[in-house]
């Protein structure tokens, strides 16, 4: 018997949390020679999410609650579940049940034959805004070709990881992180599902352009050198060009050939070139910022309070707050033992 823990950020979700416990709690009982723990991370929500998981974690001892203190992003809200997560594996599923929670199921059995790493990838964006289709699309097709493979051309929706993995995750204490990138950049083989995902029925998408934008930025500034290298070819090829141009100028002017009008040409070259190198400082300028950023060592997130999880569990001996996971070097080990009668991992369920 295995614990598995299912973490799920939580940002303006108040509509759907009722109905996506009932559908997890469907799926443990399908899956009863595991036990569950159901981690919900409370990523600064606006509205009453949080009130409705504390109903919830009243009624269900299985219902862990993490409240962050600001809105620190959904990457680093999963990051916070398995802070706390006790489970021999662990799976992220958003909120908005967009996602089937029932394709745990088949995840599960991926697990136990030996995946350390389950990807569940979108089979299609048909029933997303055509802007979404064509930023994501574009996006993931940039990523497969010039990052990682193994990437998705419709993205990867939701995982199932190995504890193994998931301590890997914890220990890289990489800021701006991108959990796609992380998961195939390990090198453990992921084994996919495809699955169709559900018109959203409950709220509103909060994941707005700047967001993606900067998910765009972190995906390669993590894990691909191509816009460094497209200013160096940028430069390069202006250098060759201004100085074809200059000797072009020099032979003219030797020659007597050069008029005086010449003020449009000029202007043209001086805009484009600093157009140009404008923007390689730019791209630079963001890897720079995410060297400092990472120099500065500040918490991926800060838990203000919890819900159903004891000392025990969550691995803290002192501080009641933990506030990233390279804040306390949390024992997995023994966080682990706390629910396993054999002290080993059992995939099967025996």
């Amino acid at each position: 018997m295995a614990l598995v823990s299912i973490l799920i950020p939580v940002y303006y979700n108040s509509a759907s949390l009722k109905p996506l416990l009932q559908r997890l709690d469907a799926v443990a009982r399908d899956n009863s020679h595991h036990m569950f723990e159901f981690i919900f991370v409370d990523d600064g929500s606006g509205d009453d999410s949080y009130e409705v998981m504390l109903h919830l974690a009243g009624d269900d001892p299985r219902v862990r609650l993490i409240r962050l203190s600001r809105n620190f992003g959904s990457t680093n809200a999963v990051l916070a579940g398995m802070t706390y997560a006790a489970g021999d594996c662990a799976a992220f599923i958003a909120a908005d049940l967009q996602d089937p929670p029932e394709l745990l199921t088949d995840m599960l059995r991926r697990w136990e034959t030996g995946n350390k790493i389950v990807l569940a990838m979108r089979r299609d964006r048909s029933g997303d805004p055509w802007l979404t289709r064509l930023l994501a699309t574009s996006f993931n097709w940039l990523f497969q070709k010039f990052a990682f493979q193994g990437n998705s051309p419709q993205g990867i929706g939701f995982f199932l990881i190995d504890r193994q993995v998931m301590t890997l995750l914890l220990n890289s204490n990489e800021k701006n992180p991108f959990m796609p990138g992380l998961l195939l950049w390990m090198g453990f083989r992921p084994t996919l599902i495809e699955y169709d995902r559900a018109k959203r029925e409950h709220g509103s998408s909060r994941w707005t352009i700047s967001k993606k934008i900067k998910y765009f930025i972190d995906a390669f500034a993590a894990f691909s050198y191509l816009p460094l290298r497209i200013c160096s070819l940028i430069g390069i090829l202006l250098a060759i060009v201004g100085g074809i141009y200059a000797l072009v100028i020099f032979i003219s002017r030797l020659l007597n050939q050069i008029p005086v009008p010449g003020w449009t040409t000029l202007s043209i070259i001086v805009l484009l070139t600093s157009g140009f190198q404008l923007i390689m400082l730019g791209v630079i300028g963001e890897y720079i910022w995410r060297t400092l950023d990472a120099a500065r060592n500040r918490p991926q997130f800060i838990v203000d309070e919890t819900i159903n999880i004891s000392q025990e569990k969550r691995g803290v001996q002192d501080d009641p707050v933990i506030t990233g996971p390279q804040a306390n070097n949390l024992d997995y080990p023994s966080v682990y033992e706390v629910y396993s009668q054999t002290g080993e991992s059992n995939r099967s369920g025996n």
